[in-house]
């Protein structure tokens, strides 16, 4: 006869081939697709001509499954707070029915194992009594209780008949009131309440959901039930919070899928691996590394290092940007010096080469004196340039992005009813238009991390460094084109003075449709 550790086999096998993906060892590699060799983080794409970044099949129309909002081919269901509850309460089900326990004790071995149904059966038929103990799921009671008519609650030591005293699966006494403040203290501490035990200090039985339910405080029960519901997401491997603002949505991430950038119900976009907003193509590793530079104070010493002195006396930092080479420093200092040299003002004068020049900074730099310390402010200035070249590119199209989504916006709410109505066509067949604000907003996205992904190529391989900045200036020539057509040339079609169907109107939905097409 089959066993039900037979009957689990196969699901098991399909739950545990997703360990490893879910526990980060296959990050690397994975987020690269099939012909990537994962290297350098933005070279990889999803055919032989690059990126090949598909937004329009991303906003593909969402399926509709048992409540479940499927995009991506299915490779992640955003999950709303009832789909979220209906599918803890699935796996709880089915864990009591395998294993013959009650839903409670179901409910307290699935949290334990971080909610993996796979792993809670792996553990349970290789060891029951050792899960049983570390759980504290207690087959009988240690602490028997007698049949006499008061028994004494172990918190408060007072006697109570046993109708008034309560005991977890151990059989340990205590009063209902000591119990109600044991739990609703346990539960304002926080979600630790959810491994809640015995109060007495030597036992391991758990408290599990009934009790709180018998015997917590209305305000208790509701918090306790928020953090067993928040614990299916934040505990599982498989699913995380939208990180947007405000967002009670949650992700189920499905292992094998092309690449981690999914879209909640919001309309916010992000990684699924690193939470950061979608980056798609460049890694996270990149990314991690490019937003750590944009907020470290390591800039602001390089621009320190690069664009200012220190005067000789104090020490402090010195800005010169016009003027002389006689410099004085501030109060209480107020030490005078040269510019260039860094020698005393009063040895210096027109013999030396007057306000805008030093001749003693000459002669000690052909000597060599000064090499040293040219030579690191010059790196660091160099380097900076460099970093603020990749910086106000990456920032001009997050902003051109931002004012992209703003225009959709308009788009969506005013000018595509008023475009039905002059030129006598459904909104329907308007799609067109959308569909190019929505690929400019996923381009300006893309080109926007193609800054970042170059500013970390390394300067030896200038082979694939040239290759990278012909592609990009592909990208932004195209980008340019589509946006020019979507946002200037569409503006002549608005005016009243267009009130029919016309050539030029056709001619411009075959351009804009074709300008999308090419940017995809």
């Amino acid at each position: 006869m089959e066993s039900d550790e037979d009957k689990m086999v196969d699901a098991n096998d399909v739950e545990s081939v997703d360990d490893d993906f879910y526990s980060g060892e296959l990050e690397d590699d994975y987020y690269y697709s099939d012909g990537d060799d994962g290297g350098g983080g933005g070279g990889g794409g999803d055919d032989e001509d690059g990126p090949g970044y598909d937004f329009m099949a991303e906003a593909a129309d969402d399926l509709v499954e048992d409540s479940l909002y499927w995009r991506q081919q299915q490779s992640y269901s955003v999950l709303k707070e009832d789909d979220i509850k209906q599918r803890q309460d699935d796996a709880v089900a089915r864990v009591s029915t395998v294993l013959s326990i009650s839903k409670v004790d179901a409910t307290t071995l699935l949290r334990h194992y971080n909610w993996s149904i796979s792993k809670v059966h792996d553990e349970w038929f290789a060891d029951e009594d050792g899960v049983r103990n570390t759980v504290g799921l207690l087959d009988r009671p240690v602490a028997p209780i007698s049949d006499v008519r008061e028994l004494t609650c172990g918190i408060c030591f007072e006697f109570f008949p046993p109708s008034r005293i309560v005991s977890a699966a151990c059989g340990h006494p205590f009063c209902n009131s000591c119990w109600s403040g044991y739990i609703n203290a346990s539960v304002n501490d926080g979600p630790g309440c959810l491994a809640l035990r015995c109060p007495d200090p030597s036992c391991r039985a758990a408290v599990g959901l009934d009790m709180v339910n018998m015997l917590a405080s209305d305000e208790e029960k509701e918090k306790y039930a928020r953090y067993l519901l928040r614990s299916y997401v934040e505990d599982n491997r498989k699913t995380k919070w939208c990180p947007a603002p405000g967002c009670e949505c949650a992700v189920d991430f499905a292992a094998g899928a092309g690449n981690f950038d999914v879209s909640c119900l919001c309309s916010y976009s992000f990684c699924w691996s690193c939470t950061e907003e979608a980056h798609r193509p460049v890694d996270c590793g990149t990314v991690s590394k490019w937003i750590l530079k944009n907020s470290a104070e390591s800039e602001n010493m390089n621009w320190i290092l690069a664009n200012s002195k220190p005067c000789p006396k104090c020490k402090r930092p010195i800005e010169k940007n016009q003027g002389c080479m006689h410099i004085t420093c501030t109060p209480p200092c107020k030490f005078e010096f040269c510019w260039l040299c860094l020698g005393s003002w009063s040895e210096h004068g027109e013999r030396t080469g007057g306000f805008y020049a030093c001749n003693r900074y000459e002669a000690a730099k052909q000597e060599g004196a000064y090499d040293e310390a040219e030579k690191r402010r010059e790196m660091a200035k160099n380097s900076l340039e460099r970093y603020t070249h990749y910086y106000e590119r990456w920032a001009s199209n997050q902003t051109s992005r931002q004012k992209a989504l703003a225009d959709l916006q308009q788009m969506q709410n005013v000018h595509l009813a008023k475009l039905s109505d002059i030129h006598c066509t459904p909104e329907s067949q308007l799609k067109f238009i959308t569909d190019a604000w929505l690929q400019i907003v996923e381009c300006r996205r893309v080109l926007k991390w193609t800054y970042a992904y170059g500013f970390y190529l390394p300067d030896h391989e200038q082979g694939k460094r040239q290759f990278f900045e012909y592609l990009q200036g592909e990208a932004e020539s195209g980008l340019e084109r589509l946006h020019q057509c979507a946002e200037k040339e569409l503006q002549q079609f608005l005016t009243p003075e267009a009130d029919r169907p016309s050539k030029e109107f056709e001619e411009f939905r075959t351009k804009l449709a074709g300008l999308t097409r090419y940017n995809e």
